[in-house]
């Protein structure tokens, strides 16, 4: 596997509460700017995001854009609109948020292979705790993504997507964010099934899922244990309070 694009200690920093979905998604990128101007250095940030459905700004475009916000909300799920690409996906209470955020003086450079390298971390980490998983695209996909990282059922074989993998890269820095689905999947293939239906968009919604329908009982907590043991196979760990970065 690729070396972690810096060598330097990594900060962990566990945000126990939501702020909010706009604010959640928001602080990722104020954390970026603070990382390419020095204020901070390379930090992972972990929390349990409120109901959200992070639309592409592509999908703002589309004729039925308003009827899909709707629908989220509807369904509980606060509609917003992303800076990077992609299209809609969804995340709850039940799903672990990872913002990765570093200085790099030559961010573009490393950004496609980035994507693989993470992929593979997030499969580790989900193998660790009795999942299946492996790295690429699955017919039919929501958000579909070279990098997805998906997991096998040992019954039947079938596939379903469990990390999407988004990136930000600036003059000075990077913020990598994955959203890993770990349980309650059943209002996760709800909203995205409205939505998308809305939108006009295809899809098979038998792709959404979470880790604990394939390993019944698994947590969040466990999953996150499971990253940083990944993470700390691959750098040397820090970790601060939520209440340091001054949100």
């Amino acid at each position: 596997m690729a070396h972690h694009p810096d060598s330097g200690t990594l900060t962990v920093i566990r945000q126990d509460v939501s702020l909010g979905a706009a604010r959640d998604l928001e602080f990722g990128l104020e954390l970026l700017a603070r990382a390419r101007t020095g204020g901070i250095g390379p930090t992972l940030r972990l929390y349990r995001p409120a109901p959200t459905v992070a639309f592409g700004q592509r999908d703002t475009r589309l004729p039925g854009f308003e009827a899909a916000a709707q629908a989220c909300r509807d369904n509980g799920f606060e509609p917003l609109v992303r800076r990077a690409g992609g299209r809609a996906a969804a995340y709850h209470q039940g799903t672990l948020v990872v913002d990765h955020i570093e200085p790099d003086d030559d961010a573009i450079a490393g950004s496609k292979s980035r994507f693989g390298y993470f992929g593979e971390l997030f499969a580790d980490a989900l193998r660790r705790v009795g999942v299946h998983a492996a790295v690429g695209e699955i017919p039919g996909e929501y958000c579909p993504g070279e990098f997805s990282v998906h997991g096998t059922a040992a019954a039947d074989g079938s596939r379903i997507k469990l990390v999407g993998t988004a990136q930000r890269v600036v003059a000075g820095g990077w913020l990598f964010s994955s959203v890993i689905v770990v349980e309650d999947s059943a209002p996760i293939r709800k909203v995205l099934t409205d939505s998308y239906a809305a939108l006009g968009l295809d899809w098979d919604p038998a792709t959404a899922g979470a880790a604990d329908d394939l390993v019944p009982g698994l947590t969040v907590e466990a999953v996150t244990e499971a990253l940083l043991e990944t993470y700390a196979g691959h750098t040397t760990l820090a970790s601060a309070p939520f209440g340091s970065l001054g949100a």
